[in-house]
């Protein structure tokens, strides 16, 4: 058993022994590696390595950071007040300040308060510079724009008075109430409002210069509105109301019926034609009214006033039938005809055509007048619709019955100018009958824009029949058929080619009118045909020949030239002497042949 110790212990010996040797060698590696070793590189390696965590954490600091923008509103805690600043902090990396003059001595908070901000900018550094005052001031310009938007009430603080309203103070903004909206009556004394709260409506925002306009009156109208909703809707057809006249206008009358606006027509004011409603009703009048019409969409109220007399046909003659005759005044004028009042109340309608048996009235007053009396024979009358109509013309016999006898074709007649028209004229041969001339059958000669040029209203004028028709009731006449066309006679004098001597009468833009030893006739010459051989140009008064060029017997036109005459002269001789040159040359040719014929026969010979 010791043999076995000591055999144990030689072995455990010698395996110390080979670990020491192990351990050794080990450490002699290790040795030779260190002094191999490029710390150099290790430390560069390493730094890279921390400065990219370093970037990784950075970054994720960085997210979770508020994205933060100039001009932008904030919520922000404040952490420390001091002399000159206030300490804010928004959640961003570094904390704003605000300049304590911003509070105006009014700091009603501490640290830890919250506190909205603006950001008015961030320097390079990341430092930021806040506002309370913008923040408050585009905070109260959203609540404006809502208010505005929503059509919302606000109750406003009336601060001062200006030139033409108010300064309303609302959400710290200065508004302007307008006078005229203060109230639905006008106001003289705005000093009673100033320093009194006053609910109003925004009416109006100027976002460049930043002016609001406020009103007051809507609200009251708006109350007014829903009263007069609620009156209107217990008003019905028929009943009988108290009112007074507010407004007097030319078409009518607006009546208060105690909160309600209605309109009283001028043609429900009498039964009788009236030119204006203070005929019949005054201002502040209170009189009694019926209602004739509800419309309780649109909150109108229309008021009758002659509703409550008995109706004027109720008076009128029984006798009166088709065929009677009646007088009245003319008491309205229409394109279509005239209103005859035949008593106060009933009117009659006379048409154009049931006032002369003549075709030329254009409009009715060519006939009568407002004022007018006149008596007239009943053509129609419906007492039940209340409507009569008229004639004059039928208290006469037609004169246009064998009118062929009295005025054939061909025969002539005097008569008297009635009417100008564009035209024409119209001329009245008797009572009911007249005829048309048009403005081409007054004069063979002359040329007539107008009628107006050739004679005056009431001319007695001498006539020719050229045109009748029953049927139609036309009648054209003439006038320069009377003579013989004189345009026969000067077409064989003043033909194309022939030479007259002229005078200059006028010169134009574009020629000249030549008036010729006949008095009645009168031509025309183009400008280029009034130069003279020596270059010059003919003047006014200037007496010369002329030569005709063109003749129009149809539109009575002459024209002539002075230049033609000496140019055709020239042209003539010139075409002379080119015929002379040619027979010399010709006769020279036939000489000269005949010698050289001559000659070849002597040389045959």
């Amino acid at each position: 058993m010791s043999n076995q110790t000591e055999e144990t212990k030689k072995k455990t010996t010698h395996s110390s022994d080979r670990i020491n040797s192990s351990d050794k060698n080990i450490k002699l590696k290790y040795k030779e590696k260190e002094k191999s070793f490029d710390w150099t590189k290790y430390e560069t390696h390493l730094n890279n390595e921390i400065k990219e965590e370093r970037k990784k954490w950075e970054k994720i600091y960085e997210e979770t950071l508020p994205d933060i923008h100039e001009l932008e509103i904030y919520k922000g805690i404040v952490t420390n007040i001091m002399d000159n600043n206030v300490i804010v902090d928004i959640g961003f990396k570094a904390e704003g300040s605000i300049p304590i003059r911003e509070f105006k001595e009014n700091l009603n908070f501490e640290v830890g308060s919250n506190m909205e901000v603006m950001v008015v900018k961030m320097d390079y550094k990341g430092q930021c510079i806040l506002s309370y005052q913008k923040a408050k001031t585009l905070r109260n310009w959203q609540k404006i724009n809502k208010a505005y938007t929503k059509e919302e009430v606000i109750l406003g603080y009336v601060a001062a008075r200006t030139k033409g309203g108010l300064i309303v103070q609302i959400f710290d903004i200065e508004c302007f109430l307008p006078g005229s909206h203060i109230n639905v009556k006008p106001v003289r004394d705005y000093d009673t409002y100033v320093g009194k709260t006053m609910e109003v409506k925004v009416v109006k925002i100027n976002q460049k210069t930043k002016n609001v306009v406020v009103s007051h009156k809507v609200l009251i109208e708006r109350d007014i509105e829903e009263q007069r909703k609620e009156m209107i809707s217990k008003l019905d057809k028929g009943q009988v109301l108290e009112g007074k006249i507010k407004n007097i206008l030319p078409y009518g009358a607006f009546v208060d019926l105690g909160g309600v606006d209605a309109l009283l027509h001028i043609t429900d004011m009498s039964w009788h034609h009236i030119n204006h409603p203070t005929e019949v009703v005054q201002l502040e009048e209170e009189l009694k009214f019926v209602v004739l019409g509800v419309d309780k969409d649109k909150n109108r109220v229309q008021l009758g006033l002659k509703q409550l007399l008995p109706h004027p046909w109720n008076s009128l003659d029984e006798k009166l039938k088709v065929g009677s005759k009646v007088k009245g005044k003319v008491s309205v004028l229409a394109d279509y005809g005239a209103f005859v009042e035949i008593i106060p109340g009933v009117e009659a309608l006379l048409h154009i055509s049931e006032m002369s048996w003549s075709s030329d009235l254009s409009s009715t007053q060519d006939f009568v007048q407002i004022g007018d009396e006149l008596e007239a024979i009943i053509l129609t009358i419906d007492r039940q619709e209340r409507k009569m109509s008229l004639s004059i013309k039928q208290l006469t016999s037609d004169p246009w019955i064998d009118i062929h006898k009295k005025y054939p074709i061909g025969s002539k007649h005097m008569g008297l100018i009635r009417k100008f028209t564009n035209f024409g004229v119209f001329l009245e041969l008797e009572k009911g009958i007249s005829g048309i001339i048009y403005t081409k059958d007054l004069s063979w000669i002359k040329k007539i824009k107008h009628p107006s040029e050739f004679c005056n209203i009431n001319d007695q004028l001498e006539v020719i029949i050229l045109f009748l028709d029953f049927q139609t009731r036309k009648l054209n006449l003439g006038h320069k058929q009377l003579t013989e066309n004189p345009w026969n006679k000067y077409e064989k004098i003043y033909y194309v080619g022939s030479i007259h001597n002229g005078m200059i009468e006028n010169l134009l833009d574009k020629g000249a009118s030549i008036q010729f030893r006949d008095q009645e006739i009168e031509a025309f010459a183009p400008l280029r045909s009034l130069e003279k051989k020596d270059g010059s140009i003919l003047k006014k008064g200037e007496k010369i020949n002329f030569k005709v060029v063109d003749l129009n017997k149809e539109t009575k036109k002459i024209v002539v030239s002075h230049t033609a005459i000496y140019r055709d002269r020239d042209q003539k001789k010139e075409k002379r002497m080119r015929n002379r040159k040619l027979e010399k040359s010709t006769l020279g040719d036939i000489a000269g042949l005949a010698k050289l014929k001559e000659k070849i026969e002597k040389e045959k010979k």
